[in-house]
């Protein structure tokens, strides 16, 4: 159980950053349009699904934030897994 979620935690991580490259600097030939943003929203649910009230400046911003609450769970389940 500790490799498994040593392996997702590293991974989700992974994949994150992966999305933010292909979001921000079009890696791997992907042009820069609003489409590339997907990847960073199906990242971050449920949170993007919580966020769809807020005023619209801030809606990009929070997206982009929101897979970090996915990581920072899976990294604490992760730490309290390792206690016991």
């Amino acid at each position: 159980m500790r490799r498994l979620s040593d392996v997702l935690f590293w991974g989700l991580i992974a994949l994150y950053t992966l999305a933010l490259l292909v979001l921000a600097v079009g890696l791997l030939g992907a042009e820069k349009e609003p489409l590339s943003a997907v990847y960073v929203v199906i990242l971050g649910l449920p949170w993007t699904r919580a966020i769809e009230g807020v005023p619209g400046w801030a809606l990009p911003w929070l997206t982009t934030l929101a897979p970090l609450l996915n990581i920072a769970l899976l990294g604490w389940l992760r730490r309290v897994a390792k206690r016991r």
